[in-house]
């Protein structure tokens, strides 16, 4: 399995502004990694690439909207024109809302595919079409511990994320032969702006910069999927393996009463 170095190429991270993706783009460059940051907001990239003068790498800004496909492959193509060729890819860029059953519709459904699903595919085009002739190249999607099970007023976030481990999958087995790495991570929960509008316990709460020093870590151990807390994701994993009775209960228990039958 091909696993990036700093020497050999450019780390690019979508959803670089805030949360995991800010974190982990911090995290690469005090690694040594040349950091080439994509979100759509380009004063919040701005202020991350200067965060990261004086690092042994550096980050850099390249504004885009993973949604928009050719704004998308215009990006990759500035960052390998201008820096140099993508050898790991971390694809961040995701979207959150509460889906109560009282505002629940297909809109909110529609628009977190959109960025969550159909984002990530926009990037994963041109990053593979790149990555193939050279014929090595680290690719990982960031799903959730939510895609492995349903959480209460999670409904389109958890269906993404299922979505986001299945193509990952797909994605492993089908280019098993090209020296190009896929993985998986499947984070629980993490402090960042996006949960904070949660309004049940959040069990094993991890900071972001925790989180993304996980992730990195599990960039250079190589392997499928990246999970992390263990404590939180063996039991998340195990419970699917039960009665649905068993599992509606447990999971109403760690989420405060959420889902619990009235």
């Amino acid at each position: 399995m091909y696993r990036a170095s700093p020497n050999e190429g450019i780390a690019w991270i979508t959803g670089a502004s805030s949360g995991i993706g800010r974190g982990v783009a911090i995290e690469l460059a005090r690694r040594g990694y040349r950091v080439a940051a994509t979100a759509r907001r380009a004063d919040l990239l701005a202020v991350l690439a200067r965060e990261a003068q004086g690092f042994g790498g550096d980050i850099s800004a390249h504004p885009a909207d993973v949604t928009d496909a050719s704004g998308i492959a215009a990006a990759i193509n500035e960052i390998e024109t201008s820096r140099g060729a993508i050898v790991l890819a971390f694809l961040n860029a995701g979207s959150y809302f509460i889906d109560a059953p009282e505002s629940f519709g297909g809109e909110g459904f529609r628009r977190t595919f959109e960025l969550n699903v159909g984002g990530t595919a926009n990037c994963l085009g041109p990053v593979l079409r790149s990555m193939r002739p050279r014929g090595r190249g680290q690719i990982a999607i960031n799903a959730s511990l939510a895609g492995y099970g349903g959480l209460p007023q999670a409904a389109a976030y958890g269906a993404s994320k299922a979505a986001l481990i299945n193509l990952a999958e797909s994605l492993r087995l089908s280019l098993a032969a090209t020296g190009i790495s896929i993985q998986v991570v499947t984070p629980g929960f993490v402090r960042t702006p996006m949960n904070a509008q949660n309004k049940y316990p959040m069990p094993f709460t991890l900071p972001a910069d925790d989180a993304a020093r996980r992730i990195c870590e599990g960039f250079e151990r190589g392997g499928f999927e990246i999970t992390f807390p263990k404590r939180l994701a063996w039991p998340m994993k195990a419970i699917n393996l039960l009665p649905y009775p068993l599992y509606f209960w447990i999971v109403g228990r760690l989420t405060g009463g959420h889902g619990r039958a009235r």
